[in-house]
């Protein structure tokens, strides 16, 4: 969804011709398998984190056009909200002491925007969901003054008909509706990216969609939104429930939400991008110019234009990208899973866990997908979601007799996964050293049972235990969270609580 796009309207013709394209570009693709012209392995990754701009207050500021005027860098672009940056981190090849490199230039990165945003009296804070966030922040004319966000605020709001029904049951219950997708903004996170071979890809996807609740457990940090306590991880179900199309008639036939975990392993990445075509109808019914089928007659590499904008609209955990580099095409697995945040050491720790672990289940003898029933691996990744690092996870079972055993999410984390992390980082190569600092962080969340939203949980309900109101509490844990984010120490360290309480609201 990068690409620039302009407003206007669609007539009818419109979605047929682009369904067409599609077609011809789906094909193009298929082609493009079957003549193996991918990319070869270069062991190339790469991050977005999506970030939000708050003042000192801890209220957030609709600024990011006047902040990114400010950056004056590539590296960072707008979000759907005007409370919204995201900075795009280059590609890096696994291995070495890549990790520290990546923190590294994140905290330059994050240091640099923040000293700007600072000139108009806001900062940067990287947290899944803003704990300010008040419903009224959410409406459409905070939207960012970029054409595509209103397009597609317009198509989704018209393919559903009514109002969004925002219903989360969680430690609270939140019941709202929204006239607009701009709910969705609330979610910041950090997405990862694995280019692979098409010949790997359905082993490293089916890795990664088995793992996704093990990242939420240990990596949980929105346990907030509109005053409420909702889920550890409450981004999921506000995301699904922010971008839905459907009417309640549309989920009661079994429609499949935007926002989707999926519903079965796959043997090939074409899958994925078939499935796209086949459930979700376009959003965005913009045609290129371009053949996709002549011009792989010719012997060119097509952009796969239409595809690629379709596919930025189907919200898959993990989603399969096609791209072009050097004029050669590749394939990525984007993990879409964490949260932002609380730290770049955080961050990072989350990256080498899954760059790590997706490796190692991804070369496994009998993969795991071949004992566990994709139906609980969703059911892991709700459990993720609503108790976080308290979650009880099913996995298979060790050994010849199979099946699956019910745990708490510290042991999978600590006792199955961490070991094959390590064994998986070493495999890319990754230094002995960088790979110890930060699966070390995971193993220490692990051992304290403490991540980001539990850090925030706590500190909030110690805020109201000094007497602040639920407002001023949420303040003030914000405050202290983006404080203790900028000193940059994982947050399993952090000491609960405010130093002080303040008065502002």
């Amino acid at each position: 969804m990068g690409e620039k796009v302009v407003a206007g309207a669609f007539d009818l013709s419109d979605r047929q011709h682009y369904r067409d394209k599609l077609q011809r570009c789906l094909t193009g693709l298929e082609r493009l398998l079957a003549q193996k012209r991918f990319d070869r392995p270069k062991n190339l990754m790469g991050l977005e984190i999506e970030l939000n701009l708050a003042g000192a207050d801890g209220q957030p500021r609709m600024l990011n056009g006047q902040v990114l005027e400010r950056i004056a860098s590539r590296d960072f672009q707008t979000e759907l909200a005007m409370f919204n940056l995201e900075v795009n981190i280059a590609p890096h090849r696994l291995g070495g002491r890549v990790f520290d490199r990546l923190a590294e230039e994140i905290r330059t990165s994050l240091a640099y925007a923040h000293r700007k945003a600072g000139e108009v009296d806001a900062g940067i804070v990287m947290i899944g969901i803003l704990p300010t966030l008040d419903r009224d922040d959410l409406v459409s004319s905070n939207l960012s003054e970029v054409d595509r966000y209103t397009l597609l605020n317009d198509q989704i709001v018209a393919a559903r008909g009514e109002d969004f029904a925002l219903e989360i049951d969680g430690v609270e219950r939140l019941s709202c509706t929204s006239k607009s997708i701009v709910p969705e903004a609330a979610c910041t996170s950090v997405q990862l990216h694995l280019q692979v071979t098409p010949a790997r890809f359905p082993a490293v996807w089916n890795a990664a969609q088995a793992v996704t609740a093990a990242q939420i457990a240990v990596g949980a940090n929105s346990p907030f939104l509109f005053g409420h306590e909702l889920w550890r991880e409450s981004r999921p179900p506000l995301f699904q429930q922010a971008t839905d199309t459907r009417p309640p008639e549309l989920q009661a036939q079994g429609v499949r939400p935007r926002t989707w975990f999926g519903e079965k392993w796959i043997d090939s990445a074409y899958e994925l991008f078939e499935e796209n075509l086949r459930f979700f109808p376009p959003l965005l019914p913009i045609c290129d110019e371009e053949d996709p089928l002549e011009v792989l007659e010719a012997g060119g590499v097509p952009s796969l234009a239409e595809l690629v904008l379709h596919n930025g609209t189907v919200y898959r955990w993990n989603r399969p990208v096609y791209g072009i580099a050097d004029g050669v095409p590749h394939l990525r697995v984007e993990n879409r899973v964490l949260p932002a945040g609380p730290t770049v050491t955080d961050v990072i720790a989350n990256a080498a866990f899954y760059y790590g672990v997706v490796r190692a289940l991804a070369e496994e003898s009998r993969p795991v997908w071949t004992r566990l029933p994709f139906e609980t691996a969703a059911a892991n990744f709700d459990a993720a979601c609503r108790y976080g690092i308290e979650a009880r996870l099913q996995w298979p079972r060790r050994g010849r007799l199979g099946g699956l055993v019910e745990m708490d999410a510290v042991s999978l984390v600590r006792d199955e996964l961490l070991p094959l992390a390590e064994a998986g980082l070493t495999g890319w190569g990754v230094e002995p050293a960088d790979r110890d600092l930060y699966l070390g962080v995971i193993e220490e969340r692990c051992r304290r049972r403490t991540n980001g939203a539990t850090w925030q949980v706590a500190t909030f309900h110690r805020a109201l235990e000094t007497g602040l109101s639920r407002d001023a509490a949420l303040a003030a844990t914000t405050r202290r969270y983006a404080e203790l984010m900028h000193l940059g120490e994982p947050v399993h360290t952090w000491p609960v609580g405010i130093p002080e309480a303040a008065p502002l609201a």
